[in-house]
């Protein structure tokens, strides 16, 4: 059964200031403001939490949502940043898995409860009692949680995954977000056995990463567009096996759909499901052992993202190309060198 990871973008957003400022000029300069005075925030490090002295953060489209209060629950000053790597220089009396100097990556959560099915299985992000987000969350001393556009970041353990030493830092960020998720579907639904047919609809961040994974697998891949410019880019640049404009009604008649973006909504027919008894699944990102599993393979493979590496001076262009989808394929922030 072909499986099509569908990656879309907040579909319904107009992007324009902060809802809690007045004009966008005061937004980009609060922005600026707010990284470099409140970007060491987080709480004091217990006896099973890392430590971690931030190197790089990827951008993701939730920076860009969440700094701008799109989903309405921003609390400000925020700290973006959910593509985090660093060295740790820091662990608690009860740490056994990292020593200070290890290369290591947090994801889009930074707890969850630790008891229910979800989390018993190692699929921490599907917790029943809701995860703490890595930015914009509560933790669990009560303060609001910071993300990767900051120096330093303190997680529990569990949160956190370990980077082989032969992995570059700054191509490590993506996979924590963009990469985990087109990864984790395609492994719960057995796309990983050569042979089969993905579908990539949405060629950026999520996508480039699911066409890299499926040519990885030994899979057939094919990309799928609403645009003719793009086929050039899947097939020479990404490597794709076949290119198809989704406006081709009977090349897109297709059998197992996961969504792994967020629109604003989706409008089903029920006949196009029943008949020739389709699905349509959903995904977000990964539990803490498919993330570790993916930086693993991806390592052992050599799996890079497309990355354009920035400086956190830069952030505000970025955001601004990200929302026109001018970006291959995903921005990396130098913390290191940049926010000192």
């Amino acid at each position: 059964m072909p499986l099509v990871l569908m990656e879309m973008l907040y579909s319904s957003f107009r992007f324009d200031c902060l809802h809690s400022m007045n004009d966008r000029m005061n937004t980009k300069l609060i922005f600026h403001v707010i990284i470099v005075r409140f970007g060491k925030f987080c709480r004091v490090p217990g006896s099973d939490d890392v430590s971690l002295r931030t190197t790089h953060c990827g951008v993701c489209f939730a920076d860009v949502a969440w700094t701008r209060n799109k989903l309405g629950n921003s609390v400000y000053p925020l700290v973006p940043g959910h593509e985090i790597v660093g060295i740790v220089t820091e662990v608690g009396s009860a740490v056994t898995r990292y020593k200070v100097g290890d290369h290591v990556v947090v994801g889009t959560y930074i707890d969850s409860c630790r008891e229910c099915e979800y989390c018993n299985d190692r699929q921490e992000v599907n917790c029943v009692n809701g995860g703490t987000l890595t930015f914009n969350g509560v933790d669990k001393d009560g303060t609001v949680t910071k993300g990767g556009y900051s120096s330093y970041i303190v997680v529990h353990e569990r949160y956190c995954y370990r980077i082989p030493e032969n992995y570059p830092l700054a191509s490590a960020a993506p996979l924590l977000c963009a990469g985990i998720t087109v990864y984790s579907p395609m492994i719960r639904h057995k796309m990983n056995r050569p042979g089969k047919t993905l579908g990539v609809i949405g060629l950026g961040g999520l996508g480039h990463m699911a066409v890299k994974f499926g040519k990885a697998f030994g899979l057939h891949v094919t990309v799928f567009s609403t645009s003719a410019s793009k086929e050039n880019e899947a097939l020479s640049l990404l490597g794709a096996g076949r290119f198809v404009l989704s406006s081709d009604n009977e090349q897109m008649k297709l059998c197992c759909p996961v969504l792994v973006g967020f629109p604003s909504e989706i409008k089903v027919l029920p006949h196009n499901l029943l008949l020739g008894m389709r699905t349509i699944a959903g995904s977000v990102t990964g539990g803490t052992k498919d993330t570790q599993d993916m930086i693993d393979f991806c390592a052992a493979h050599e799996i890079y993202p497309n990355i354009e590496v920035i400086p956190i001076q830069y952030i505000n262009e970025a955001l601004d190309r990200m929302i026109k989808r001018d970006i291959k394929y995903r921005f990396v922030i130098d913390i290191e060198s940049s926010l000192k």
